[in-house]
């Protein structure tokens, strides 16, 4: 009986540590393929968001999740030569309509031949969002929702789930192993 509730606890924590693990999610040691700041339209044309906030934090730098309001930088990659060849604009609303909402920012359509686009701007707790077009042949159109100082209700529980899985399985072990014989005979003797 013990060993079954060996191997259980082994199953279980192997089956909790390939959850948790696939959770995490990091920036900077991530394929371009998988790097959540990285938009793809089409089938090979690609941009990369950068947010920084030197006050706050000089060295970090984020994507949609902005910890805190004041002067952010946003720096937009352009990754594939075809769209450092065609005009590319950017607007950046207080909101999530590109049409109804208030327009925070606006770069006017133009040629960007060394890759990055960059604006300064102020940004207020709330919710943003980045639109980038490509005025080409097709049209690319980008978004990026921006979240200055709100909390993630969405990656604490994905981050929450592998830990709390295992917290329940070790308590359904922990309690199939009081319920055996030998747990029981013996705590029944401690007893007398």
């Amino acid at each position: 009986m013990v060993k079954q509730a060996v191997r259980a606890g082994a199953m279980a924590f192997i089956l909790v540590m390939a959850l948790h693990t696939s959770v995490v999610g990091a920036h900077g040691k991530v394929s371009m393929e998988q790097d959540s700041c990285m938009r793809r339209a089409g089938d090979n044309s690609m941009v990369h968001l950068s947010a920084y906030q030197p006050e706050h934090d000089p060295s970090a730098h984020y994507c949609t999740e902005i910890p805190s309001g004041g002067e952010t930088y946003l720096v937009i990659d352009l990754v594939d030569q075809a769209l450092r060849d065609m005009l590319v604009g950017i607007r950046i609303v207080k909101g999530t309509s590109e049409t109804e909402d208030e327009t925070v920012s606006l770069i006017k359509p133009s040629y960007h031949p060394d890759g990055v686009v960059g604006e300064k701007i102020n940004l207020e707790k709330g919710q943003y969002t980045l639109f980038i077009k490509g005025e080409g042949v097709p049209p690319v159109h980008y978004e990026y929702p921006l979240r200055v100082q709100m909390f993630n209700y969405q990656k604490f529980f994905s981050q929450a789930i592998g830990p709390t899985i295992a917290l329940l399985l070790l308590i359904f072990i922990g309690y199939k192993f009081t319920k055996t014989k030998r747990v029981q005979n013996w705590l029944a003797s401690r007893r007398t």
